[in-house]
């Protein structure tokens, strides 16, 4: 061959690979480049397995039905043991509200056995006086009631300003007296607001039995709340054991301050309370400040209730008992807000104006006057919560 001819044959090759080289390269198809990474295709995938409900419809349903009767079953159980739970919350509630206490008589230099014994003989103490001296002295005020309100409304309707305001309203305000005045003045009223005389006297004894489980169960809470704490806590991982414990005592603490301050204040008021109404002269001003005490116990809202209260029953006394009323509540008022509350509760959780309206609001709802006074206490658990680990949690993030 001759000599040109392979050196242009030589040429040619190596343009040919040159060619080659400089071309890109072919991707993959998207099925191969599937394959090599172990991925299946979608048209290439096995089946899912079925499902029960597939496969076997009827053991699906009975499944199911199983579940719903169990989980029926279940809140049945808790809406008839609701009153059992309420009480236990109760007693957990007063014992945690008595834990300051006990630390109190510690602080004085007494062991711990013998402020538990203290505080123990205390509360036997409390029932022992509502049971021989506040239920009877009750007891009498309300025959009082039946008996002289009747009065104190014919005593009214004979006041001048009473007539003219009477004249004013077109006899409205008369003729309301006088149902308000029948009504209590029957005795068939006062059985058909108990459901029955027999109901009363179940509603009594209900009463009676559930608050000497409360007073056992919180004098057992009382006496073992710090193995309670101790066996709660074993629960716990014990690598968060100790944070979990560090707060949980703190937010308790918080709480038992929280329930302590409360009831001071509203013994303050239920006292203050029975003074004044008995120097206006209301003749039933003991049973009023026993309904004072409960209902200030809710924060915020209690004293206005029974300020409005209290004005309107020495009304019936005279105008100017009432007005003598109103103002010295107002008054006191303004002494629990910026000097008794702030003493008493400088130690417990601040619980915001909105958060007490809403806990009160809920909490009635859900289980009447326990049920509000519970759940401010809650609220201020889940506050301290929210402000001792959420919000620093946040802050680290």
């Amino acid at each position: 061959m001759p000599r040109g001819s392979l050196v242009h044959r030589a040429h040619t090759e190596q343009g040919r690979a040159a060619a080659r080289d400089a071309a890109p390269s072919k991707a993959p198809s998207a099925h191969t480049a599937h394959l090599g990474a172990g991925i299946v295709p979608r048209g290439l995938r096995h089946r899912e397995k079925p499902s029960m409900f597939q496969t076997r419809p009827l053991m699906w349903g009975f499944t199911v039905t199983i579940g719903v009767l169990i989980a029926l079953v279940l809140a049945l159980t808790l809406y008839n043991l609701g009153s059992v739970l309420i009480s236990v919350f109760a007693a957990l509630f007063i014992s945690l509200g008595l834990d300051p206490l006990i630390r109190w008589f510690q602080k004085l230099g007494m062991p711990r056995p013998w402020a538990l014994v203290t505080v123990i003989a205390l509360i036997v103490a409390m029932l022992a006086t509502i049971l021989l001296i506040i239920i009877p002295l009750i007891i009498e005020q309300v025959q009082q009631i039946v008996t002289t309100v009747p009065q104190q409304v014919a005593a009214l309707e004979k006041s001048g300003w009473f007539t003219q305001l009477d004249e004013n309203t077109g006899g409205l305000v008369g003729a309301v007296v006088d149902w308000v005045q029948t009504t209590i003045a029957d005795p068939k009223f006062w059985a058909t607001v108990g459901g029955g005389a027999l109901q009363v006297g179940f509603a009594v004894t209900n009463a009676l039995s559930s608050g000497f489980f409360v007073a056992i169960l919180t004098i057992w809470f009382v006496a073992t709340l710090d193995t309670m704490k101790t066996a709660a806590y074993s629960l716990v991982a014990a690598s968060k054991r100790e944070v979990f414990s560090g707060y949980s005592n703190r937010i308790m603490d918080s709480v038992g301050r929280y329930l302590s301050g409360m009831v001071i204040l509203a013994f303050i008021n239920a006292v203050f309370s029975v003074i004044l109404l008995t120097l206006v002269g209301v003749h039933y001003a003991f049973i009023i400040g026993v309904a004072v005490f409960f209902i200030t116990l809710i924060p915020l809202i209690g004293t206005v209730i029974t300020t409005a209260f209290m004005t309107v029953i020495a009304l019936f006394v005279s105008p100017t008992a009432a007005l003598i009323t109103l103002l010295s509540m107002l008054v006191y008022m303004q002494v629990e807000a910026y000097i008794l509350t702030p003493r008493v509760m400088s130690k417990a959780v601040q619980v915001p104006g909105s958060i007490v309206l809403i806990s009160a609001l809920a909490g009635g709802t859900l289980a009447g006057l326990g049920g509000a006074l519970v759940a401010i206490p809650i609220s201020a658990g889940i506050i301290l919560l929210i402000r001792e680990v959420l919000i620093p949690a946040k802050a680290r993030s």
